[in-house]
């Protein structure tokens, strides 16, 4: 067994049993989605604050730390949804809606981190960041009114979570906003295209099924 299954088997394992301890606790799954959105907000502050920080290295790998407590509830809600046989219409539009909360409030923190330290480049790289980070979603919810699925693209909220979580851990958060900036847009673009090309298709495939008069 390779290290990385061994993590993947260890982690999984940690998360089934989380899972079984929240259904054994009866507590409902939106509950664990507002408490999620809840320490992305905390995660949010100590972005903010580490402008005012002697280190603000120090605060940033307290985000880090943070955010990957609130992607453990993003992780279990939906599990426990199923587990218990609570799995609803509004509980995934519910999920939905906190999780772009939860995006914007960890982008404002590093906004008015930014604003703080007078970096006005990176203002507008972290706006521009946020702006593709709802795009990502949006595209995909309005792409899905039109087509079946449209899940093409690489920097879903996952990606986006864990890059962040990265940025934050190691220094490295204007390397990471670049990338998301980057691979956003491109995953924007990517199901722009795709959804084109898909109704195109359907809609070829409407003509050749109706009957000639």
């Amino acid at each position: 067994m390779t290290y990385t299954r061994a993590i993947g088997v260890v982690f999984g394992a940690a998360i089934n049993r989380i899972v079984r301890w929240l259904a054994l606790s009866k507590i409902h799954p939106n509950v664990l989605t507002f408490i999620g959105l809840v320490i992305n907000i905390w995660a949010a502050w100590l972005f903010a604050r580490a402008g005012s920080a002697a280190d603000p290295r120090v605060d940033f790998r307290w985000a880090g730390l943070v955010t990957v407590g609130a992607g453990v509830f993003d992780m279990v809600d939906g599990r426990v949804a199923r587990a218990t046989d609570q799995v609803t219409r509004f509980g995934g539009f519910f999920d939905s809606v906190i999780d772009r909360y939860s995006d914007l409030a960890i982008f404002m923190g590093l906004l008015v981190y930014y604003a703080s330290i007078n970096r006005f480049f990176y203002i507008v790289l972290t706006a521009i960041v946020m702006t593709g980070s709802v795009m990502v979603s949006y595209t995909r919810a309005r792409a899905e009114n039109a087509i079946p699925k449209c899940k093409v693209g690489f920097l879903e909220r996952p990606e986006r979570v864990v890059l962040i979580i990265i940025g934050a851990l190691f220094d490295r958060m204007a390397a990471v906003l670049w990338v998301i900036a980057v691979l956003s847009n491109i995953t924007v673009i990517a199901r722009m295209i795709y959804t084109w090309q898909e109704a195109k298709r359907l809609e070829d495939a409407q003509l050749r099924l109706a009957p000639r008069v």
